[in-house]
């Protein structure tokens, strides 16, 4: 249920919202926002979804996260190995099921899935 501090969904308008640390979370449509760009009128953008790594942990832009099992690379004869640390990661819309964008070291720009990562 609302209370009177809990705002609505900005993605569905539901009411069913409520405080989860220092995020909202609408349970209608799973989506997670701050609740300081709800209290002032100025920063009513939007937030997307949070991004959870393997282990449910949310991820930022400018975490460093390291691979869980060994990824295949598309065009490459060699592959990337678990326990592979990529540091400076951004978060992107999903495109196929990727949503990290970032740089590693011997294979260049590339983006990955966050069920593969973990939290470093």
């Amino acid at each position: 249920m609302m209370t009177m501090n809990e705002p609505k969904c900005p993605k569905c308008q539901s009411e069913n919202t409520y405080p989860d640390g220092l995020l909202l979370v609408c349970p209608d449509c799973s989506y997670e926002w701050s609740s300081k760009q709800s209290e002032g009128g100025a920063q009513e953008e939007v937030v997307s979804s949070s991004v959870k790594d393997a282990h449910g942990h949310i991820l930022n832009d400018g975490d460093s996260v390291t691979l869980i099992k060994d990824l295949k690379v598309k065009g490459s004869s060699s592959a990337l190995k678990a326990g592979t640390k990529v540091k400076n990661i951004r978060l992107i819309e999903e495109e196929d099921g990727h949503n990290i964008s970032c740089k590693i070291d011997g294979f260049g720009s590339m983006n990955l899935k966050s069920e593969f990562v973990k939290k470093a």
